[in-house]
């Protein structure tokens, strides 16, 4: 081959590497990081630049759309000594690349590294209950806490989403256990206050029926004292009304003491139960003074008219 041939094909060559590095499109979405003689020199927007071949090299290719970072499950202790197991994610943007590209050698891993170990900081301060119920207060201090550094290093927090939360396998199984003997122990409690409560319904029921017979009885005792009272005292005025009616000759209390001692000896001999009827001994002498009596009050009579 000729000389002359392969100089020109050599130069050709030259030409074209030479146009390719000093022409550069850079494409939305990218921000590209151009060194000058192993210097940062400038940032490449998107579009069409143009760089010194050899002298200007493109050295880091930043993504400039939202990146999102997603930490892997982790198991945190709680203040009370629980384990619980923790993953977030994190939303950020490279609003800086250069320092994204020289303050830090993997800007995607220290994100990674940096969230958790703030949520173990984070969760490390607070009780069981609080961290599986607080959320938005984990995310909060979590965010707050990391915002700094990702500044620092040339990036912008826009998210941090708490992704799972929960306690660990033994711990989970701990607290159905727990769960379990507090719910018997409130329905041991329930069926304790409703006997309770039933025996106290018994008693007092118990009571006031008691309390009820008691004034029933005492009610039936006064009004049957009252009675024998007013028993009494109509024998008493009977009495009076018939010694009196003896002591004035009167024939009505012969008639009336009469008339019921025959009745009595009558409702005796009728009597079903009866199966021997008991006379007095002196029954033809009382038989014969009531006949008498009858007797008397027939010629009483005979003589008023």
């Amino acid at each position: 081959m000729d000389i002359s041939v392969l100089f020109s094909l050599v130069l050709v060559v030259a030409v074209v590497y030479a146009l390719s590095q000093m022409v550069r499109i850079v494409p939305q979405g990218e921000e590209w990081v151009v060194e000058r003689l192993g210097k940062y020199h400038t940032t490449l927007l998107p579009g069409l630049h143009l760089l010194i071949p050899l002298i200007d090299i493109v050295a880091y290719k930043i993504v400039t759309k939202e990146l999102i970072q997603q930490t892997r499950e982790q198991e945190v202790i709680t203040k009370d000594n629980a384990v619980v197991i923790i993953s977030a994610v994190v939303f950020y943007r490279v609003t800086d690349p250069g320092k994204a590209s020289y303050s830090i050698s993997n800007f995607e891993s220290a994100v990674a590294n940096m969230t958790m170990t703030t949520l173990r900081a984070v969760i490390g301060g607070m009780t069981l209950n609080e961290s599986l119920s607080q959320r938005d207060v984990i995310k909060a201090e979590v965010a707050g806490k990391i915002r700094d550094s990702l500044s620092g290093w040339g990036l912008t927090l826009g998210n941090l989403e708490v992704q799972d939360i929960r306690p660990s396998q033994n711990l989970q199984e701990a607290m159905e256990r727990q769960a379990a003997a507090d719910r018997e122990r409130e329905a041991a409690i329930l069926i304790a206050d409703g006997q309770k409560r039933a025996a106290i319904a018994e008693a007092e029921g118990l009571k006031e029926s008691m309390i009820l017979a008691a004034q029933g009885r005492l009610e039936a005792a006064k009004l049957e004292a009252q009675a024998k009272a007013e028993l009494a005292d109509g024998d008493r005025k009977a009495m009076v009304i018939v010694s009196q009616g003896l002591a004035g000759g009167d024939v009505a209390p012969h008639y009336l003491l009469a008339q019921r001692y025959i009745d009595s000896v009558k409702n005796l001999s009728e009597s079903e139960n009866a199966k021997v009827v008991f006379m007095p001994s002196d029954w033809q002498q009382s038989l014969a003074g009531a006949v008498g009596s009858l007797g008397y009050l027939g010629s009483m009579l005979s003589e008023k008219k």
